[in-house]
């Protein structure tokens, strides 16, 4: 495990401010719950002890002054505690609506950061949107409770909102031939960036150890101490541009040109979304697409061509083209005993 670092003075306001911030959860989750709310409910929805939640309550009426109650085991918060909710018109609602929807469809854990803001969007909602809402979030919390994901993930957030260096222990890929392998990184915090692939969170910065950009994904960071050290980030349009170059989340290996070329049963679907940012389309007299882009490695891009079976052909680059062909030989052996359709 890493040493931790000793507190310095920006450390004890760092703390503060993570108390804070758990303060208002708490409270938004009263302001959203008029009817008052039993503490181990608070706990659960929040990844609290029911300790630390009693704690937190008496906390907001004796030091920040809000106007707590409590009931018959139930605590509550006054109605006009806070300002009046966001009022957004219905197209702006249905906006706040379908970014719920996606997240409870993509998390899988539950996030109490995730749930307290959208216990805060839904209380701006219309009532038409209200209750979807509230039942989305149902179904996240349903998800399960990763304590100690929970920990990295605010640990790192704090880092990059300081603009802080962090230092981790990070288990490789199988990918990279590096399964189970745990190494020492010193990285400076970017992005932390959702994917769409894996439904996973990847932290994206600069790794001081390889000199160069790296992606690490949080859930094979087996450990985080926030540096004392403070770094610049790059230039907001650079650091798109690198972005821009990858499929999905990696962005930090050598860009290669490739060329597809799906059939024409396919070749309309294909046209409907733009799958990246500098993708080129060009349609053939047989009905087939050739469809080519830029990209950073050929590790995400990969995935997505094994997707469409036999609709697509691998091109260029000729490495690509080998290594989806061994792939989809080797699917095709486990079918073996499978006839042929007539």
């Amino acid at each position: 495990m890493l040493a931790p670092v000793a507190l310095d003075g920006e450390e004890r306001i760092g703390g503060k401010r993570d108390r804070a911030a758990r303060l208002m959860r708490v409270a938004g989750l009263l302001a959203a719950h008029p009817d008052g709310m039993h503490p181990r409910d608070i706990a659960e929805r929040l990844g609290m002890s029911v300790r630390n939640v009693y704690r937190d309550l008496h906390a907001l009426e004796s030091e920040v002054g809000l106007p707590v109650w409590a009931e018959d085991g139930r605590w509550g918060m006054a109605a006009d505690a806070f300002l009046p909710p966001l009022q957004l018109t219905l197209p702006e609602a249905m906006a706040v609506f379908l970014a719920a929807r996606l997240m409870v469809r993509y998390a899988d854990k539950y996030d109490p950061d995730l749930g307290s803001a959208f216990e805060k969007l839904q209380a701006g909602l219309p009532g038409s949107l209200r209750e979807h809402v509230a039942r989305s979030l149902d179904v996240l919390q349903r998800a399960p409770l990763d304590p100690d994901f929970i920990e990295r993930l605010r640990l790192l957030t704090r880092a990059w909102a300081d603009r802080r260096v962090v230092e981790i222990e990070y288990e490789g890929a199988a990918y990279e031939g590096r399964a189970g392998e745990v190494s020492r990184r010193t990285v400076r915090p970017w992005l932390i960036e959702p994917s769409l692939q894996t439904h996973a969170l990847y932290l994206i910065g600069w790794d001081e150890d390889r000199d160069a950009m790296r992606t690490f994904k949080i859930e094979r960071i087996r450990s985080v101490s926030v540096s004392p050290r403070s770094f610049e980030r790059p230039e907001a349009a650079s650091l798109e541009a690198d972005l821009r170059r990858g499929w999905d989340i990696i962005a930090d290996q050598a860009p290669i040109d490739v060329k597809l070329r799906f059939s024409a049963a396919v070749a309309d679907r294909v046209l409907e979304t733009r799958w990246h940012a500098g993708q080129r389309t060009e349609r053939q007299s047989d009905g087939s697409l050739l469809w080519s882009t830029t990209v950073s490695g050929p590790i995400e891009i990969r995935l997505w061509i094994l997707e469409w079976g036999d609709d697509v052909e691998v091109l260029s680059p000729a490495d690509l083209r080998a290594d989806v062909a061994r792939r989809l030989r080797r699917a095709a052996a486990r079918y073996a005993d499978v006839p042929a359709a007539s």
